[in-house]
């Protein structure tokens, strides 16, 4: 499993699960293939149903996160905009919420009930933060990695961040200058 938090800790939710799916030399990973993995991402119990339902919303937000950064990777291609936004919304809408009074120390506070398992609520919650996170301000901020075989998103929180990490980075700069000490000339992005 790649240790998102590790290499990627201040990403918003969405952008982790999205990277649930990421690359190294050899191939493509899949952290969300059985019920365990979707466990080691949310922290809490989940079982097939859940898997399912999480890994439906992964799909639905690279879809969008792709249409959104005009992603040309092999890895977004074939997207359907109207199933992901019909997926984020069922997804939204996969634990309902509403506020309750409740009274503590003899002062009155807002409190939310919830309907739904746990993964649910955090799927909701996750689709939730995902629609702020494709409308908001910050959308513009949404940037997929350029970097050779890498196939996570970031949101650019720097002026001058290119890559999801900075590892990316590195290898960026030394296909560069690999390519400068050959006489090669770059391709787009800085990199062939």
């Amino acid at each position: 499993m790649l240790p998102l938090d590790v290499l990627t800790p201040d990403e918003p939710r969405p952008v982790l699960l999205m990277n649930t799916i990421w690359a190294n030399r050899s191939q493509v990973h899949d952290d969300l293939t059985t019920v365990g993995g979707l466990r080691d991402f949310l922290g809490v119990p989940a079982d097939q149903a859940d898997l399912d339902a999480f890994r439906a919303l992964r799909q639905a937000l690279r879809d969008l996160a792709g249409v959104l950064t005009e992603d040309t990777r092999a890895v977004a291609q074939d997207r359907d905009l109207h199933r992901a936004v019909a997926e984020v919304n069922r997804a939204a809408r996969s634990a309902r919420q509403w506020p309750q009074l409740t009274v503590r120390d003899g002062e009155l506070l807002r409190g939310n009930e919830s309907e739904g398992s746990i993964p649910d609520r955090e799927r909701a919650s996750i689709a939730v933060e995902a629609v702020e996170l494709f409308t908001g301000e910050n959308r513009v901020l949404l940037r997929a990695c350029y970097a050779p075989g890498c196939v996570l998103y970031f949101v650019k929180d720097h002026p001058r961040r290119e890559w999801c990490s900075p590892s990316c980075g590195n290898r960026v700069r030394a296909a560069r200058h690999y390519r400068r000490n050959r006489g090669e000339s770059p391709g787009p992005n800085g990199f062939s």
